[in-house]
């Protein structure tokens, strides 16, 4: 296993021209990928931004780009939403194309998304080498679409970027050779970091007419509970409940919205039903929340780094780290259960629940930077 502290930067090749590719498909993507595309472009690898499309957010035309100080992309497939075999099959021949067209030193995918799996299915057959960013995370549960592409693009990558130690073990334990792998620790985290204003956060608590440390944040997706009508259903009285005791703020994902609608759930008096709320905007509310309910990855890594309590209402987690050593439960699938948790936390002392993961810094694009670089140095440039 390699743990990649602070060291001498390595040196690029200058003959070697080829840019590096970096592929994004949805707006956690960029959340990841900025602070690795700033510190590469410090170690003077030229780099071009692919965006497949995936998950089109107008936040990602204008603002959002500004504050992670991204360019726009220099190529956008526009794939848009779709089955799984839809996006991906639109992916893997979009970005085969632009690899067909000119050389290209590596490609560089982040986390699971449908299109991290087929960028990385396009390099290899192409033999193209393939940079996994935010590898070796493992759920164990393959019902998840997410898990599928991450185990995939795992075995097809020649560098693996670890957020953690227990995703290095992960790796080893399915026989992926650790010479191939590097702890660099969790580039969200360096977004996370570099976004969370405290000014900005009590204009945005005011706006809600919400106090510091007062209310439950919720953010919900997954097709284990949205697309589950009755499940569904269930959850929302749950959480209306749960308003009784502190106002719930719930920036509603368009996908829950039309679940939602079509369930037939419109009581939103008691729960404050909010549009997508642009990245700053939510990670303000995140860090003033007393409480997180979510079903997403993400969120548990920016509560755990914030140390904001988190119950994730799932089965299972691909981080567990956050559980081990951060601020997250893992609460099942119960909305009952998700009702009384939720009231034995707001009962609790407020006050933050501090964690401290390793390498969870804010310094993790620099160490990622290192590792690629490096690893683009020993790696014979394209014809």
């Amino acid at each position: 296993m390699v743990l990649l502290q602070a060291s001498a930067r390595p040196k690029t090749d200058p003959s070697m021209t080829a840019p590096l590719l970096v592929v994004v498909g949805a707006r956690p993507n960029f959340v990841k990928v900025a602070p690795v595309w700033h510190a590469v472009a410090e170690l003077g690898v030229a780099q071009r931004l692919l965006h497949t499309g995936q998950h089109y957010d107008h936040a990602l035309s204008g603002s959002f780009l500004e504050q992670l100080h991204l360019p726009q992309p220099d190529v956008f497939l526009g794939i848009g939403p779709g089955t799984h075999a839809e996006q991906t099959a639109a992916a893997l021949v979009g970005v085969e194309r632009v690899l067909l067209d000119g050389p290209h030193a590596a490609v560089l995918v982040a986390g699971d998304v449908n299109s991290t799996l087929a960028a990385a299915l396009a390099a290899a057959k192409v033999h193209v080498p393939v940079i996994h960013l935010e590898a070796g995370l493992r759920s164990g549960d393959w019902t998840m679409p997410e898990e599928v592409n991450r185990v995939l693009c795992d075995r097809l990558s020649d560098l693996l970027l670890c957020p953690s130690a227990d995703a290095m073990h992960s790796l080893s334990s399915e026989g992926i050779d650790p010479a191939r792998a590097v702890v660099v620790g969790n580039t969200m985290i360096d977004t996370l970091f570099l976004l969370a204003d405290p000014k900005r956060a009590g204009g945005v608590h005011r706006r809600f007419g919400v106090e510091n440390d007062a209310y439950v944040l919720v953010t919900l997706h997954r097709p284990a509970v949205v697309d589950q009508p009755q499940r569904l259903l269930a959850t929302m009285e749950a959480l209306a409940q749960l308003a009784h005791r502190a106002p719930v703020l719930f920036p509603v994902h368009p996908r829950t919205r039309a679940r939602l609608a079509a369930a037939g759930w419109l009581d939103s008096q008691r729960l404050r039903l909010l549009d997508a709320l642009e990245y700053s905007d939510f990670i303000a509310l995140e860090a003033g929340a007393r409480l997180v309910v979510t079903d997403s990855g993400g969120v548990q890594e920016e509560t755990s780094a914030l140390g904001v309590r988190c119950l994730t209402y799932r089965t299972s987690t691909e981080r567990p780290v956050t559980v081990e050593l951060g601020t997250n439960t893992v609460i099942g699938i119960n909305p009952d259960r998700l009702l009384e948790v939720a009231v034995e936390e707001l009962d609790r002392p407020p006050g933050p629940a501090t964690s401290q993961i390793p390498l969870w810094d804010g310094q993790a694009g620099r160490r990622a930077g290192e590792a690629i670089a490096g690893f683009l140095a020993a790696v014979k440039p394209p014809a």
